[in-house]
């Protein structure tokens, strides 16, 4: 970098007080290149190191890169060179480390929707790093926040200098080979998915080191590893690590954006999960993370908001894409100073736009190949499948994914709904795609609580969804089965309150949804009665089983397997605090340690038996002259359910699942064969008895999973006759292999 001394005074948009701006000759900027975007260290020219700036700015006037040194000394340098609407400069003596933002310049006419302010310090959206926190004083807002007419207040630009209360993108070195990295390629059909949160999952761990806790490195650390090993998940998907930025109206109230689903950073990882610092070290430490999971055999799918971003309506903060073109980057209404809001936070991402297009792509493509990732679930999937207004799954989105040579190789999870209209579109989205099922989410509460109308619903999920997925080439693998997600009542609280308790969220309760399909046990909270916390566990045992030897992809949330609890807070989005952070010591407790052997018990079970997790869906068809199907559903009196049983109410099902008819063939092309099992799922109060079903489905069962016992450290092993009946106790998932 030049001295202070050859540099020459800098114009400052505005009157009001700005950053110092170094007198002097600014160092010279060469033509560079526009492509890649964002911040590149390179050789140039002759040799000469330095760092390639280039910025999609749209219909702006001018673009002004803003260099900053450690005392907070800004240098500004205009980015004369323009291809194809991207601003591009090679800026000699650049180096990894140096901090950084943009200026641009244009109308202010938000009327038409137009809102540059070269006042504001602009985040580029390519940053791979940055360095600071969001904390959203008045300076950092493009209108007057607190002009008297709020209802015009957006219309009204700010002078106020933004770059003192921002943080700043960081130039980082690209110097990881991921050559020894090897990435454990899980299919689908053998998924298990650990849906996790960085700081929540380490911060109490008492095996990490304190000062690594709450960070990549406390995760990639052997004592959660060893953890996720124990349990035999495949894969962790962790709540957003994107940069993003907390909401004005959670720093009112002294609380924080915990889920971190408001985003700001697509290309950097969330700076207060770094162990390392934020002057770029994050990068490394992200990667060290992935490489740590991979080396176990755990794949890293990454929960990604590109629906909308932290800059919210008009009347939101002016951070990054807003101030660099806002017409461009976000769906407006005809009004064009309101937002077209198909996300509820605000705005709406124009997807629809070549650039905005590109920006998501890149992104996606920079987290596969420079960042290691396996896959992403996409918040709100909907809205980024809408073309100009309605959703559309021939939308610009899906057909670039689809067609993509890194993008279609990796696992992609749509969240299929957005709260637009006809935004609810499970089981719409096209081959390559898996998605939250919340349909079996619901018929699978509402069955253990005993509100199921009847069994027709309940049939299609826990069998794949058929219903929903057997077109197009989908499988059943494209059912994310879940009976908990972060967004709602953990399962220990599902079984423990019927009522939403957000009180700490300090908006009076009304957040959340108050549909949580619960039941209590009898009381609200927690309790002392000995009969109300056994029955609690066994429903636990019923719930955790019924999702694992469900067919499709099952995803559970981190500490469910241990009894935690959000003290029935069903939308703990702001509570990065010993709400939402997972309680280790859960592990050392009488009921929660044996909650968690089976919840690995039953993963070994499915791991080890490939009828529990079939590539294909059930036919239901004889398969062999003795008329033995791959499928079967029988009643309580060992009889074959009809049309009839299927409308009626019942709360005694069992489904006969064949391994002697596996479609499908191992990698040396040989019929895959298994054992055969019969589940008996029963919801009532009372036991009951259930005759089993005898020849040609079996001559004798052998019973490997009763969840009315509490101990689950050995197999049951009790042998039991085909036509006998076995009696299986109130509210139990008895599970029963086929021995002869």
């Amino acid at each position: 970098m030049s001295s202070a001394a050859e540099q020459e005074a800098v114009q400052e948009p505005g009157t009001a007080a700005r950053s110092r701006a170094v007198r002097g000759r600014p160092p010279a900027v060469w033509p560079g290149s526009p492509t890649p975007l964002g911040a590149r260290f390179r050789v140039g020219p002759d040799g000469v190191a330095g760092t390639n700036f280039a910025l999609w700015a749209g219909g702006s006037d001018s673009v002004e890169l803003c260099l900053f040194d450690e005392d907070g000394t800004e240098r500004r340098l205009a980015l004369t060179e323009l291809t194809h609407e991207i601003r591009h400069g090679f800026v000699p003596g650049v180096r990894p480390g140096q901090r950084y933002g943009y200026r641009v310049h244009g109308r202010w006419d938000p009327w038409t929707g137009a809102r540059w302010n070269p006042a504001k310090l602009l985040l580029d959206p390519y940053a791979r790093a940055v360095d600071g926190t969001f904390t959203l004083p008045a300076e950092v807002y493009g209108h007057v926040r607190d002009w008297p007419q709020q209802h015009v207040a957006d219309t009204v630009r700010d002078e106020r200098d933004s770059a003192p209360h921002v943080p700043k993108g960081v130039v980082v070195h690209d110097d990881d080979d991921w050559a020894e990295d090897h990435r454990p390629k899980t299919p689908w059909a053998d998924s298990v998915i650990y849906e996790l949160h960085v700081r929540g999952f380490t911060e109490r761990h008492p095996g990490i080191p304190e000062e690594l806790r709450g960070t990549y490195a406390g995760l990639a650390h052997p004592a959660a590893v060893g953890h996720l090993l124990r349990l035999g998940v495949t894969a962790v998907e962790l709540l957003p690590v994107h940069q993003f930025a907390h909401e004005d109206h959670l720093l009112r109230r002294g609380l924080r954006n915990y889920w971190g689903y408001n985003s700001i950073g697509y290309f950097a990882p969330h700076a207060d999960y770094s162990a390392s610092g934020t002057a770029g070290g994050q990068v490394g430490e992200f990667k060290r993370m992935v490489r740590a999971l991979h080396d176990a055999g755990i794949e890293v799918i990454l929960d990604v908001v590109y629906n909308h971003t932290a800059e919210a309506g008009e009347l939101g903060p002016m951070l990054s894409l807003r101030g660099i073109d806002n017409r461009g980057y976000y769906r407006l209404q005809p009004d064009a100073r309101r937002y077209a809001d198909y996300t509820g936070c605000g705005n709406t991402l124009h997807v629809v736009q070549p650039h905005v297009l590109r920006l998501i792509t890149d992104s996606l493509r920079y987290w596969v190949t420079e960042m290691g990732v396996d896959g992403f679930r996409f918040d709100l999937a909907a809205a980024l499948a809408r073309s100009m207004h309605d959703v559309d799954m021939l939308s610009p989105f899906l057909a670039v994914i689809a067609q993509d040579p890194v993008l279609r190789r990796v696992k992609l999870i749509a969240e299929p709904w957005d709260v637009g209209n006809g935004g609810y579109q499970v089981g719409a989205f096209p081959p390559l795609w898996t998605e939250w099922n919340d349909r079996y989410r619901d018929a699978v509460r509402d069955f253990w609580r005993g509100a199921l109308p009847d069994v027709r619903d309940l049939g299609y999920r826990l069998t794949g969804s058929s219903d929903l997925y057997a077109w197009g080439g989908r499988r059943p693998y494209a059912s994310v089965n879940f009976v908990t997600a972060h967004d709602g009542f953990t399962l220990r609280d599902l079984v423990s309150y019927e009522q939403k308790h957000n009180e700490a969220n300090g908006e009076a309760n009304r957040d959340g949804t108050s549909d949580n399909r619960a039941w209590n046990c009898g009381a609200e909270g927690e309790s002392d009665d000995p009969a109300i916390n056994a029955l609690r566990r066994r429903q636990l045992r019923n719930l955790l089983t019924t999702l694992l030897l469900s067919t499709g992809v099952p995803m559970l949330v981190a500490g469910d397997e241990m009894g935690r609890t959000q003290g029935g807070n069903n939308n703990a989005y702001c509570q990065d605090n010993e709400t939402g952070w997972l309680d280790w010591s859960l592990l050392e407790q009488p009921g929660w340690r044996e909650l968690t052997e089976l919840t690995a018990r039953v993963l070994r079970l499915r791991r080890a038996h490939p009828v529990l997790r079939r590539r294909a869906f059930f036919s239901g068809l004889p398969q062999a002259a003795d008329g033995l199907r791959d499928l079967a559903w029988f009643t309580p009196r060992g009889t074959e359910m009809t049309e009839g049983d299927w409308y009626a109410p019942a709360a005694t099902v069992g489904l006969f699942l064949s391994g002697r008819d596996i479609p499908g063939r191992n990698a040396r092309g040989e019929q895959i064969t298994d054992d055969s099992f019969l589940a008996i799922l029963h919801a009532d109060h009372r036991p009951t008895g259930f005759r089993l079903p005898g020849p040609p489905w079996a001559r004798s069962y052998e019973l490997v999973l009763d969840t009315s016992r509490e101990d689950q450290t050995t197999a049951p092993g009790t042998a039991h006759p085909g036509d006998g009946t076995l009696t299986v106790p109130a509210r139990s998932v008895q599970l029963l292999r086929v021995a002869q």
